[in-house]
């Protein structure tokens, strides 16, 4: 359950063991507080019907870029919910950093699911 004051979500998923350093596969937000689940396959737009905004990846792309290590060993995907006592006034096309700038002050509570991939 959300507190009470949630205006919105927001999640962030990246993978910390990545070759380059932390690798962001995901940045979605302004997730109605209506909302309990995403569906599959969220499809890759910046603005969705319901004011669900995506950002940028760092496949330099809108949307979810799914797990895709280097053969070797287990990556940690972290998938961090963001409960928001606001609907964030940023552009749709925004990366993990500045999301996490704009979010500041706002976040009321968090939640984390961490799943590991490995090839």
């Amino acid at each position: 359950d959300a507190p009470p004051q949630t205006k919105s979500f927001a999640v962030i998923c990246d993978d910390p063991d990545a070759p380059v350093g932390t690798w962001v596969h995901w940045v979605i937000f302004n997730i109605p507080v209506s909302s309990s689940q995403l569906s599959e396959a969220v499809p890759p737009q910046k603005k969705l019907p319901d004011g669900t905004r995506q950002g940028i990846n760092d496949f330099r792309k809108t949307g979810y870029g799914g797990p895709a290590p280097p053969p070797g060993k287990p990556h940690r995907y972290f998938f961090r919910l963001y409960a928001l006592d606001v609907v964030l006034d940023v552009k749709a096309d925004v990366k993990k950093s500045d999301l996490l700038k704009a979010m500041e002050g706002h976040i009321l509570a968090t939640a984390e699911l961490m799943g590991t991939y490995q090839r």
